[in-house]
């Protein structure tokens, strides 16, 4: 019984963490500097159940694209299944990372995660034909991006570092987090 209830306040607390990174996300900030992958990075690392890991993360996604849906006119666009692909595949990358929890194993992950995230959503915007439909067109998606890569790395190893640390100091203060 007392191990269901720190199952369950781990989980409450994991959740809120990714909402309000989520939320960074409506206030003004550099291109693509955003809490995206450390979501997906964070909520894959600690959350036990699959399914948990996949579907909360996605939610704050959803429920932040909404607010930037409802607050700015853009949180919906058509390439929206490739951000949230890329956002399943980052969550992947976490259950990988369960077991070696550290500095660097983070960090990498993060740059794995920010290539990720790089290369299926360019790809997403080269097949709406914005730049044409061959593979010259799709290196020059890709090329286009890449000042917008830049964003990406550093907001997913400022958040990563945020939600690790954040929690790794919990963790540290409150045992019951740990188990």
């Amino acid at each position: 019984m007392e191990q269901q209830q720190d199952t369950q306040k781990k989980t409450i607390l994991i959740t809120v963490m990714i909402f309000l990174a989520a939320l960074c996300r409506i206030f003004p900030h550099i291109d693509n500097f955003t809490p995206i992958g450390a979501i997906a990075l964070f909520g894959g690392t600690f959350f036990t159940d699959r399914r948990k890991a996949f579907l909360i993360p996605l939610a704050a996604l959803l429920f932040s694209d909404v607010l930037k849906e409802v607050l700015y006119g853009n949180g919906f666009h058509n390439t929206m299944i490739f951000v949230y692909g890329a956002f399943a595949l980052i969550t992947s990358l976490g259950f990988i990372l369960r077991k070696r929890v550290q500095r660097q194993t983070i960090m990498v992950s993060s740059l794995v995660g920010s290539m990720i995230f790089f290369f299926v959503t360019n790809f997403g915007v080269w097949t709406t034909g914005y730049y044409g439909y061959s593979f010259q067109d799709l290196l020059n998606c890709m090329i286009a991006g890449i000042p917008f890569f830049r964003g990406t790395v550093m907001g997913d190893l400022f958040y990563n570092l945020i939600l690790f640390g954040s929690y790794s100091l919990l963790r540290w203060k409150y045992p019951v987090f740990s188990k």
